[in-house]
């Protein structure tokens, strides 16, 4: 498979379950017209942009073909990668072109997504990658006939547990995805767009309290403080805290708890909205100035200031429940700035010992 990347870094793109399982819907259908094994296929991407997929596991029967794409995402930590994307074409008594969901392809059960529950989870774009496919093909070949899909993913189920699915109300499996056709690595709008499905779901089901962890670890520590919250309620924005609060707003969501360690609040209090590291650092000194306020020592106050991470100022200051409320404070002010306090904020600090 190849592509262009426009990307200057060293890091590869892949491609998303939707190409996949365009290219092997391809294949299956030409084995299908022309009775023989299709080793290579090119499909056209949605970001204008040609990519040719090799094909594994064909099939050709009287009355179906089948054929397989490896899911290869790159340099991106895709948990779908290594996944064979299959796809079953035959012929329908129907007209039209019908996609259906097989095994290893999660079926949605929840209002907020732009799939109706009920139906596989295979996104809109991909959808019309396949059928625009299909379509483009059956015309060059002349043929009326209607055309059954169906789109499987063996092993799908297991890996839709590392997934955002099952919190979602997709259960069964993956989703097929890709509004580009590629996997760009480590993507922040993929990471944004989980944020808004996991706060549009939330609001479809009447919730309007979330919790908003900044990190693996901040999840798994807050769920164990609020133990008879819904799953739905529990949502892992990363470093995007400004974009998630202000999406919570839009939404008509009346309070958040933002969930994070002291270096990710600590970041927060000094008045950013973007956590990540390339965006933001911790300002020692202006922890520093806050032990000060709270008449710390000299050489405390000096401790703090000449720390090498957030971690070593916690446990100078063995976790004081003042320098947490300080954080905490300085947090709030600088978010409700920013949503004017159409929202109703809390924070847990998350300590090491989680």
């Amino acid at each position: 498979m190849y592509i262009e990347n426009p990307d200057t870094s060293n890091l590869r793109y892949g491609y998303t379950t939707g190409a996949c399982a365009t290219a092997a819907t391809k294949a299956a259908l030409i084995m299908m017209i022309r009775g023989k094994t299709v080793y290579e296929v090119e499909i056209n991407l949605p970001v204008k942009k040609t990519a040719r997929f090799l094909i594994e596991h064909q099939k050709i029967e009287k009355n179906y073909c089948i054929a397989a794409v490896k899911k290869d995402g790159g340099d991106d930590p895709d948990v779908t990668t290594g996944l064979y994307i299959y796809s079953r074409v035959e012929y329908s008594n129907n007209p039209g072109i019908e996609i259906a969901g097989g095994e290893g392809i999660g079926t949605v059960t929840k209002e907020g997504l732009p799939i109706k529950p009920g139906n596989p989870a295979i996104n809109p774009v991909p959808l019309k990658m396949i059928k625009s496919t299909v379509q483009n093909l059956l015309e060059s070949e002349g043929i009326l006939k209607g055309i059954k899909i169906t789109i499987s993913a063996p092993g799908g189920e297991d890996v839709a547990k590392k997934t955002c699915n099952p919190k979602l109300g997709i259960v069964g499996g993956i989703s097929i995805l890709g509004t580009r056709g590629i996997v760009i690595p480590f993507s922040d709008s993929s990471w944004k767009a989980s944020i808004v499905l996991g706060i549009r779901v939330a609001s479809k089901l009447g919730i309007n309290s979330l919790v908003f962890s900044t990190g693996g670890r901040s999840d798994t520590a807050v769920k164990k403080i609020f133990p008879d919250f819904r799953e739905e309620q529990f949502i892992e924005i990363g470093d995007f805290l400004g974009f998630a609060v202000k999406r919570a707003v839009d939404a008509g969501i009346e309070k958040v708890i933002i969930a994070g360690m002291p270096g990710k609040i600590s970041k927060l209090a000094d008045g950013n909205m973007d956590l990540h590291s390339s965006k933001s650092s911790v300002n020692f000194e202006f922890l520093a100035s806050m032990g000060e306020y709270l008449g710390y020592d000299h050489n405390t106050v000096s401790g703090i200031r000449h720390a090498n991470t957030v971690l070593e100022v916690m446990e100078l200051i063995k976790y004081d429940t003042a320098f947490l409320d300080l954080l905490k404070d300085k947090s709030l002010k600088n978010i409700n700035n920013i949503t004017e306090n159409k929202i109703q904020i809390s924070i847990e600090i998350i300590k090491n010992e989680y």
